[in-house]
Formats: structure tokens, sequence, C-alpha cells
């Protein structure tokens, strides 16, 4: 052992603990569905876990409460400087830098390039810009919490990918309301004509309930697909941190369930789930670390990758 080393590494703990706490802070008030699962993770993993949804909330935060969006690039460019080395970085960048690997840091960059396409009127032309919106956005987080949770097979990145592509879908589908008033439209153009609507219909309030009730049901049934990728993936968590990704994962699922059970209305409202329903979540998030501890890993759907071929953590189709 290296007492030096050690004496560095509880240096530099004690000096982020502020941090720490701070995130933990930022983790609870805003993602109350992932404070759920962050229960259930060691607690020097829980904290890593908060820097990271800490840095992740920061980009956001860049882009939504600039003045404008040449403002909000030149921010997010200058935080882009600081992962990069090119300018020094803040405690919040310095602390996450030491947790995420190579591909971790390609990751946040993706993170950035998605935000920054968030910026201004947003219209989603087709199912390929929308999965590649939703890699960008949520697949990268994934790849940024592999190492941290543990997870040292390189296969483990695509099934990675996939679940939060599939939160994401879930996400975008609950919000269609919400981000029409801000000018954003990601349910696929393509889907809408096919029900006789536009994304202009969207954001002026003539939308049809049923014609936006039939695109969000397709992709919620889409997203069925990545969440069960996600968990053909599971047996790559070392099971104390996988319970806590099956418990994130059977949490945020339960929003996409109660709105198919309305009949996918997204216009009705945003949905919220309970916290009973979320405890019943969590119980089956428990049962599902039981039963996949005991399943075989199959192979990756690669066709699931195939409008992401070229970004880090994925597959090439077949």
């Amino acid at each position: 052992m290296n007492p030096h080393a050690d004496i560095a590494h509880g240096a530099a703990q004690a000096a982020e603990s502020p941090l720490v706490a701070d995130s933990v802070g930022v983790l609870h008030k805003h993602a109350r569905s992932f404070t759920w699962a962050s229960w259930f993770l060691p607690s020097d993993r829980r904290d890593d876990a908060a820097l990271l949804y800490h840095l992740c909330r920061l980009i956001d935060d860049l882009a939504d409460e600039a003045e404008d969006a040449v403002a909000a690039r030149r921010e997010l460019d200058l935080l882009r400087d600081e992962l990069h080395g090119r300018r020094p970085a803040r405690p919040l960048v310095s602390a996450c830098l030491r947790l995420l690997d190579e591909r971790g840091r390609q990751a946040v960059d993706q993170l950035i390039e998605g935000v920054l396409g968030d910026l201004g009127s947003v219209i989603v032309q087709d199912d390929a810009a929308l999965l590649r919106y939703c890699y960008r956005v949520a697949g990268t987080v994934g790849l940024m919490m592999c190492p941290m949770l543990g997870v040292t097979d390189p296969r483990a990145a695509a099934y990675a990918v996939d679940l939060g592509i599939g939160m994401q879908l879930t996400n975008i589908c609950r919000d269609v309301l919400e981000d029409a008033e801000r000018g954003r439209v990601y349910l696929p153009a393509t889907r809408l004509a096919a029900v006789g609507l536009t994304p202009e219909d969207l954001l002026s309030g003539r939308a049809s309930s049923r014609g936006v009730a039939e695109v969000v049901t397709a992709l919620l049934t889409l997203s069925q697909r990545y969440y069960a990728s996600g968990d053909a993936g599971m047996r790559f968590i070392p099971w104390r941190t996988r319970i806590a990704i099956l418990v994130a994962s059977r949490v945020y699922g339960a929003i996409g369930h109660r709105l198919m059970r309305r009949g996918g209305d997204a216009l009705a409202g945003r949905v919220i789930v309970p916290p009973a329903h979320k405890a019943l979540s969590v119980i089956a998030g428990l049962f599902s670390s039981l039963r996949l501890a005991l399943a075989a890993v199959r192979p990756h759907d690669d066709g699931l990758h195939a409008p992401l071929v070229g970004l880090p953590g994925v597959t090439r189709s077949t």
C-alpha cells in the first residue's frame, strides 16, 4: 500500500464533502424517482452517483437558464474546456473527472451535444433522430455510471445505453404537453404524419388527443424493447449495485405503465406515480434482481443500435 496515496485520497474526499452534500441535495430535489434507487447503493457509490447527477444537472441548467442560445453555447463550451483540461475545472467537474473513464468522458461530450440540440425550438423528424437524441441525453448516463457501479466487462456498455434510451422514451412520452409549451416536439414528425398530425399541431394546441395517444403508445411499446435489453445486461453489474439500477428501471418504467393504462393520452396532463406505487416498483426491482441473477446473458440485439452506429458504447449493427 502507498500511504502517501491514501493520504492524498483522504484529503480529496474531505475537500469534496461539502460538494457531495450539495450534490445529494440536488439529486433529492430534482430526481425523486432516482432517489428511491440511490438508497440501495453502498454509501460511497451513492455519493458518486449524486456527483454525476449534479454534473448532468449542471449541463441542463447551463442551457435552460442562459439568457439566450448564444449564451448557453458559450457556457457549455467553457464547461467542455474544463472537461478536457483546456481551462481550470470547477470543483464539481474535478470530482466527476476522477470518477469517469475515457468512455465516460466521451459520453459527457455527447450529453452536451444533446443539450445543445435542445436550444431553441425542437422538431424531431423520425425514429432515427429520436433515438440518437435519447442516446445523447440518457444513454450516455448509462455509460458514465458503468465504472462507478463496478462494471468491468466492456460488453455491458451496449445494455447500459439501452436502459438509458428506454427511460428517456418514457420521459418524452410523459412530457409531451410540457415540451410543446416550450416549443419542443420530440414525437417524430413521421409518426405524427401517419396519424394525420404535424409538429405544428402540437405546438399550437390543435393536436387531437387520440392521434397523440396513438403515437405515444407506439413509442412506449418501443421503449419496452430497450428496457428488456437493459435487463439482459444486469448480470454485468455487481449484485449490490445491480439492485439499485433495477429499482431505478422499475420505478421509472412505472410512469410508462400508468400512461399506457390511460390509453397513452399524454395531453391529459403529466402522469404522477404515487409513493405507494413506487414502493411496489421497488419490490418488483428486488424480485427482478433474484430472477436475473439466475438468467444467462443473452447476446445484445444490435438492431437496437442501427441508428446509433459510430457513437461511444454502441454496437455495430449487423
